[in-house]
């Protein structure tokens, strides 16, 4: 049992999920208090003392069953093994409880009969896609349902959908039991879970992970707002405050034991955010510019501009309240961003020098957005330069991973030795952008 929890714990940070050394020995002093022999008891106990985000319970799940599988049930005694057949079977099954042993024992049996298939010359493995083919629980929904209407049919399609998804867990988790077997549990480990929200690809979520990333906006926009304003509280001191100074050592005799400063003015910066949206890097737009108005009560200004091969201000497309997926979607078709459709950064710093550079003041803190891929166009570096000295501020943020700057079009390092520039790839990283830079 201490190897199974040690490699536990080890598969767990590989992961990517953050367990402590002093968690995974509150985790070991908690099997001490339970039953050992309840599996479900043994899962929650982890859970409690290992798992700190409701982010992270889904990749804990999957690696629990790889490290305590739960026991082979009993083949059920099927009717008959035709697929139609089978189908019935399973109907009956999702009318039901889907935590009976009888609902694991099919899917089991049904992993047995349809995932295994060929996965190279020579090599067998196991498939979730082959048994979810073969059994299409989806279209049980209507024969399930029967004549039912109103709010009875609304409920009863609710739990058959939960009770499908219930059955495609089991089976996903059957067939991750059986390559753990074939293959051993630690290669799989590797390939089972999926990052964490906080550590996604921005280059590479999908719509629905898009709409998961959007509800870590707001935690990580007021963690910004109470740093910022941490900040102004510890800034340095205002400048002596001379005529206080001098009447107050009148009473020392004219020695100056104690000195007054003037009150320093709060600064309540302007934010000017410049992005690239490009197709190449939609995804991190999109959830940079998400971030930006979330954060727009911490600042006296925020004006955007989005970029392809020319720049307009996109500011009114984001007006407290609007969706900023819609937001996008207009900015997209009415904003003028692009010409000929290919990234050119050079241009665009004219063109924004031209139109825009009022926009830019003392007060301003500026925030670039981009992968710094120009198209082998000039970089037009002295543009950015005098840009970056009307402000406060000037910050770049890259989604592309550090080790491909400066590869084939990139002229990363011709614009970071004017601009600050950070690798901003996920949550984690922009949250480490947060800290050090504030």
């Amino acid at each position: 049992m201490i190897d199974r929890h040690i490699g536990f714990v080890h598969a767990l940070r590989e992961s990517g999920l953050p367990v402590s050394l002093a968690e995974g020995l509150d985790a070991a002093k908690a099997l001490q208090h339970i039953d050992l022999t309840s599996r479900e008891t043994l899962r929650e106990s982890y859970a409690a003392t290992l798992v700190k985000r409701a982010q992270h319970r889904e990749g804990f799940d999957v690696l629990f069953d790889l490290w305590f599988p739960s026991t082979t049930q009993a083949p059920p005694k099927l009717r008959k093994d035709e697929p139609e057949d089978l189908r019935a079977e399973l109907a009956d099954l999702l009318a039901g409880d889907p935590g009976t042993p009888e609902f694991r024992a099919f899917a089991q049996a049904m992993v047995e009969r349809f995932g295994q298939v060929q996965a190279g010359p020579g090599r067998q493995s196991w498939f979730s896609y082959p048994v979810m083919r073969a059994l299409s629980p989806q279209t049980l929904i209507a024969r399930l349902l029967g004549e039912r209407g109103g709010l009875a049919e609304k409920l009863a399609r609710q739990r058959i959908t939960a009770n499908i998804a219930a059955f495609e867990a089991e089976v996903a988790t059957d067939v991750r039991r059986r390559i753990a077997e074939d293959q051993g549990r630690e290669r799989i480990t590797r390939s089972a879970v999926k990052p964490s929200i906080d550590r996604r690809d921005f280059l590479r979520v999908t719509k629905a992970e898009l709409a998961e990333l959007r509800r870590e906006v707001h935690p990580l926009a007021r963690r910004l707002a109470t740093r910022l304003s941490m900040k102004h509280r510890k800034g340095d001191r205002g400048r002596l405050d001379f005529r206080r100074t001098v009447r107050a050592s009148l009473q020392s005799g004219g020695v100056p034991l104690t000195t007054h400063l003037r009150p320093k003015r709060p600064h309540k910066p302007e934010l000017v955010v410049i992005t690239d949206a490009s197709d190449s890097v939609s995804s991190f737009a999109q959830f940079t510019l998400l971030l930006t108005f979330a954060l727009r009560e911490q600042f006296t200004k925020v004006r955007a501009f989005a970029f392809v091969d020319t720049v307009d201000e996109i500011t009114k497309y984001f007006a407290p309240g609007t969706d900023v997926l819609d937001a996008i979607t207009r900015m997209t078709g009415e904003a003028d961003i692009t010409r000929f459709g290919r990234t050119n950064y050079g241009h665009v710093l004219t063109r924004f020098e031209e139109r825009y550079a009022s926009a830019l003041t003392p007060k301003t803190s500026l925030l670039i957005l981009g992968d710094a891929r120009s198209n082998y166009q000039p970089p037009n570096t002295e543009t950015l330069k005098r840009l970056t000295e009307k402000v406060r501020h000037a910050y770049w943020l890259n989604p592309e991973p550090r080790n491909q700057w400066d590869t084939g079009d990139s002229v990363a390092s011709g614009y970071a030795a004017v601009v600050p520039m950070y690798e901003c790839r996920n949550v984690q990283q922009l949250a480490a952008f947060i800290e050090e830079t504030t």
